[in-house]
């Protein structure tokens, strides 16, 4: 599976983007897709992730209530919309794919079988 992601970019504190991210492969429905963030000199962030059928999704902390994450299997693709953008959102935004259960990701929401490169997100105050 390859992953492109694109819409990232500057916004202003309190704006919203949208990310996408378009996968290769017919088997694009079976995966389950997520986003993870990194900004400089930081770890890794969990930041969300939906099931197969887009029935299930989870977040992480930090971005309940002002992302949603969605899915068009038609399309190969998974979006990530994020409303009032605040500066510590500022990050290189990857989307990633996995194989395995929902049980499996909720469990390790930062292991995956292919990641994006990423797109960088800029948020000023």
């Amino acid at each position: 599976v390859q992953l492109q992601a694109s819409g990232g970019g500057l916004a202003q504190a309190g704006g919203s983007l949208r990310l996408s991210c378009a996968a290769s492969g017919r088997t694009f429905s079976s995966y389950v897709m997520g986003w993870f963030r990194q900004a400089p000199g930081k770890e890794r962030e969990f930041v969300a992730a939906i099931s197969w059928s887009g029935a299930y999704a989870l977040y992480g902390d930090s971005v309940k209530g002002r992302f949603t994450i969605s899915r068009d299997n038609a399309k190969n693709t998974v979006y990530l919309q994020m409303n009032s953008l605040k500066p510590e959102d500022t990050a290189v935004y990857y989307c990633t794919a996995a194989q395995k259960t929902w049980t499996q990701l909720v469990r390790t929401p930062l292991i995956f079988d292919y990641r994006g490169h990423g797109t960088l997100v800029t948020v000023s105050s």
